[in-house]
Protein backbone atom coordinates (compact mmCIF):
# COMPACT_ATOMS: atom_id res chain seq x y z
CA UNK A 1 0.00 0.00 0.00
CA UNK A 2 1.70 3.49 -0.98
CA UNK A 3 0.22 6.87 0.09
CA UNK A 4 0.72 9.53 -2.51
CA UNK A 5 0.46 13.17 -1.05
CA UNK A 6 -0.44 16.25 -3.35
CA UNK A 7 -0.52 19.74 -2.62
CA UNK A 8 -3.13 21.90 -3.45
CA UNK A 9 -3.18 25.07 -5.68
CA UNK A 10 -5.56 26.74 -2.69
CA UNK A 11 -3.05 25.62 0.20
CA UNK A 12 -4.84 22.23 1.37
CA UNK A 13 -3.51 19.02 0.38
CA UNK A 14 -5.03 15.72 -0.51
CA UNK A 15 -3.63 12.23 0.46
CA UNK A 16 -4.19 8.74 -1.61
CA UNK A 17 -4.08 5.33 -0.66
CA UNK A 18 -2.98 3.90 -4.31
CA UNK A 19 -3.98 0.06 -3.54
CA UNK A 20 -7.84 1.59 -2.49
CA UNK A 21 -8.20 4.83 -4.71
CA UNK A 22 -9.66 6.07 -1.75
CA UNK A 23 -8.40 9.78 -1.20
CA UNK A 24 -9.11 12.85 0.76
CA UNK A 25 -8.26 16.44 1.14
CA UNK A 26 -7.41 18.19 4.29
CA UNK A 27 -10.53 20.48 3.03
CA UNK A 28 -12.48 17.29 4.59
CA UNK A 29 -11.35 17.29 7.94
CA UNK A 30 -14.69 17.26 9.65
CA UNK A 31 -16.37 14.49 7.17
CA UNK A 32 -13.07 12.34 7.52
CA UNK A 33 -13.17 12.79 11.74
CA UNK A 34 -17.32 11.58 11.24
CA UNK A 35 -16.45 8.49 9.25
CA UNK A 36 -13.31 7.10 11.31
CA UNK A 37 -15.91 7.48 14.65
CA UNK A 38 -18.36 5.60 12.62
CA UNK A 39 -15.80 2.93 11.74
CA UNK A 40 -14.83 2.65 15.22
CA UNK A 41 -18.72 2.46 16.17
CA UNK A 42 -17.72 5.77 18.67
CA UNK A 43 -20.01 8.75 19.29
CA UNK A 44 -18.79 11.63 17.09
CA UNK A 45 -19.62 14.62 19.27
CA UNK A 46 -18.06 18.28 19.19
CA UNK A 47 -14.53 18.30 19.60
CA UNK A 48 -13.28 18.90 22.97
CA UNK A 49 -11.79 21.70 23.77
CA UNK A 50 -8.14 21.60 24.80
CA UNK A 51 -7.38 20.41 28.81
CA UNK A 52 -6.84 23.34 31.08
CA UNK A 53 -3.12 24.46 31.57
CA UNK A 54 -1.11 21.18 33.37
CA UNK A 55 -3.33 18.74 32.70
CA UNK A 56 -2.82 15.99 30.34
CA UNK A 57 -6.40 14.00 28.99
CA UNK A 58 -6.13 10.66 27.88
CA UNK A 59 -7.89 6.95 28.32
CA UNK A 60 -7.59 4.72 30.59
CA UNK A 61 -9.28 0.83 29.44
CA UNK A 62 -9.57 -2.06 31.11
CA UNK A 63 -9.75 -4.90 28.86
CA UNK A 64 -9.53 -8.30 28.82
CA UNK A 65 -8.67 -11.20 26.23
CA UNK A 66 -12.15 -12.42 28.18
CA UNK A 67 -15.12 -11.06 28.74
CA UNK A 68 -15.50 -7.60 31.35
CA UNK A 69 -18.31 -5.28 29.99
CA UNK A 70 -18.40 -1.99 30.76
CA UNK A 71 -21.95 -3.03 32.98
CA UNK A 72 -19.19 -5.28 34.99
CA UNK A 73 -20.48 -5.29 38.87
CA UNK A 74 -16.63 -4.91 40.16
CA UNK A 75 -16.66 -1.66 38.12
CA UNK A 76 -19.35 -0.65 40.28
CA UNK A 77 -17.67 1.03 43.08
CA UNK A 78 -15.15 3.13 40.36
CA UNK A 79 -17.69 4.07 38.12
CA UNK A 80 -19.63 5.73 40.96
CA UNK A 81 -16.30 7.15 42.43
CA UNK A 82 -13.84 7.85 39.77
CA UNK A 83 -10.52 9.91 40.31
CA UNK A 84 -11.06 13.41 39.99
CA UNK A 85 -10.96 14.58 36.40
CA UNK A 86 -11.89 10.84 34.95
CA UNK A 87 -14.95 10.21 33.36
CA UNK A 88 -16.56 6.53 33.07
CA UNK A 89 -16.74 5.89 29.37
CA UNK A 90 -18.34 2.59 27.53
CA UNK A 91 -16.34 1.49 25.24
CA UNK A 92 -17.77 -2.05 24.72
CA UNK A 93 -15.53 -2.63 27.77
CA UNK A 94 -14.97 -0.57 30.83
CA UNK A 95 -12.80 2.89 30.24
CA UNK A 96 -12.18 6.31 31.91
CA UNK A 97 -12.13 9.37 29.83
CA UNK A 98 -9.31 11.58 32.00
CA UNK A 99 -7.85 14.78 32.23
CA UNK A 100 -5.76 14.91 34.99
CA UNK A 101 -2.75 17.18 36.18
CA UNK A 102 1.49 15.74 35.96
CA UNK A 103 4.39 17.04 34.96
CA UNK A 104 4.62 15.03 32.18
CA UNK A 105 1.69 13.18 30.75
CA UNK A 106 3.47 10.15 31.50
CA UNK A 107 3.19 11.16 35.41
CA UNK A 108 -0.39 12.29 35.21
CA UNK A 109 -1.22 8.60 33.56
CA UNK A 110 1.19 7.03 36.42
CA UNK A 111 -0.46 8.47 39.22
CA UNK A 112 -4.11 7.65 38.02
CA UNK A 113 -2.95 4.17 37.61
CA UNK A 114 -1.58 4.10 41.11
CA UNK A 115 -5.31 6.11 42.38
CA UNK A 116 -7.08 3.58 40.59
CA UNK A 117 -5.27 0.51 41.97
CA UNK A 118 -4.82 1.38 45.96
CA UNK A 119 -8.51 2.96 45.87
CA UNK A 120 -10.72 0.14 44.07
CA UNK A 121 -8.12 -2.89 43.41
CA UNK A 122 -8.01 -2.66 39.83
CA UNK A 123 -5.14 -2.56 37.55
CA UNK A 124 -6.11 -0.73 34.25
CA UNK A 125 -3.95 -2.20 31.34
CA UNK A 126 -4.45 -0.33 28.22
CA UNK A 127 -4.97 3.26 26.70
CA UNK A 128 -7.02 2.19 23.87
CA UNK A 129 -4.69 3.06 21.49
CA UNK A 130 -4.94 1.70 17.99
CA UNK A 131 -2.22 0.35 15.91
CA UNK A 132 -1.22 4.04 14.64
CA UNK A 133 2.11 4.98 13.56
CA UNK A 134 4.61 6.07 16.38
CA UNK A 135 4.52 10.01 16.70
CA UNK A 136 7.83 11.37 17.77
CA UNK A 137 5.66 14.73 19.87
CA UNK A 138 7.21 14.72 23.31
CA UNK A 139 6.77 13.71 26.47
CA UNK A 140 2.87 15.33 26.93
CA UNK A 141 1.87 14.25 23.47
CA UNK A 142 0.49 11.10 21.53
CA UNK A 143 3.75 9.03 21.36
CA UNK A 144 3.75 9.41 26.06
CA UNK A 145 0.39 7.60 25.33
CA UNK A 146 1.30 5.02 23.22
CA UNK A 147 4.96 4.21 25.63
CA UNK A 148 2.17 4.21 28.97
CA UNK A 149 -0.21 1.89 26.66
CA UNK A 150 2.57 -0.81 25.61
CA UNK A 151 3.89 -0.83 29.00
CA UNK A 152 0.78 -1.75 30.80
CA UNK A 153 -0.30 -4.22 27.93
CA UNK A 154 3.20 -6.10 28.31
CA UNK A 155 2.32 -6.05 32.14
CA UNK A 156 -0.96 -7.59 32.14
CA UNK A 157 0.06 -10.26 29.41
CA UNK A 158 3.77 -10.53 31.28
CA UNK A 159 1.36 -11.65 34.58
CA UNK A 160 -1.12 -13.73 32.11
CA UNK A 161 1.94 -15.89 31.15
CA UNK A 162 3.25 -16.40 34.81
CA UNK A 163 5.96 -13.26 34.94
CA UNK A 164 6.00 -10.85 37.76
CA UNK A 165 7.64 -7.57 38.78
CA UNK A 166 11.25 -9.13 39.06
CA UNK A 167 11.60 -10.15 35.70
CA UNK A 168 9.39 -7.14 33.72
CA UNK A 169 12.16 -4.47 36.38
CA UNK A 170 15.18 -7.02 35.08
CA UNK A 171 14.20 -6.80 31.78
CA UNK A 172 13.70 -2.86 31.60
CA UNK A 173 17.03 -2.77 33.46
CA UNK A 174 18.71 -4.76 31.21
CA UNK A 175 17.75 -1.75 28.42
CA UNK A 176 20.08 0.69 30.19
CA UNK A 177 16.26 3.06 30.94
Amino acid sequence: MGLQFHDNEDGTFTGCNDATGFSVTSADEEEVRRLVHKDARRPCGPRLPPPAEGLHRFVLVHEEFEGGSFDDDRYDALRANPPTGCTPINWGCFALSCDRPGRTMLDAITETLREIRRDHGLVMNSLGTGSQEWMDDGKDGYGAQIVAHLVLMARYRAESLGYGHAELVRLLDATGV
